[in-house]
């Protein structure tokens, strides 16, 4: 059984940072998509960023290119996403994703993912 548990939101004014974490649980990702979604009131859940777990593959979303890093520590199994430069409409909550993937290829659509957290809510205030 595949746990995702996220850490890390809160209120933040624009222009700050914060780092969101994801502790994953329960088998080995090599071949596993680890993913961030955010879904804000009223939209639909979008893809942020995402990493191919066996080849540190990384994908973003054009929204958060050159402000957003995701990275991974393997002894933690644990996936982070870096937010700089946070603007108000990144408001969300943000979610982690895991999912058996092809080889080195990030999905980025959600009802592929079959692993979710809770959740986080981030909050930038303007």
């Amino acid at each position: 059984q595949v746990q995702l548990v996220e850490s890390g939101g809160g209120l933040v004014q624009a222009g700050g940072s914060l780092r969101l974490s994801c502790v994953a649980s329960g088998r080995t990702f090599s071949r596993y998509n680890m993913v961030w979604f955010r879904q804000a009131p009223g939209k639909e859940r979008e893809f942020v960023a995402g990493m191919y777990w066996g080849t540190s593959r990384t994908a973003y979303a054009d929204s958060v290119k050159d402000r957003f890093t995701i990275s991974r520590d393997i002894a933690k199994n644990t996936v982070y996403l870096q937010m700089n430069s946070l603007k108000p409409e990144d408001t969300a909550v943000y979610y982690c994703a895991a999912d058996a993937s092809p080889y080195n290829v990030i999905r980025t659509t959600p009802d592929v993912y079959d692993y979710w957290g809770q959740g986080t809510q981030v909050t930038v205030s303007s």
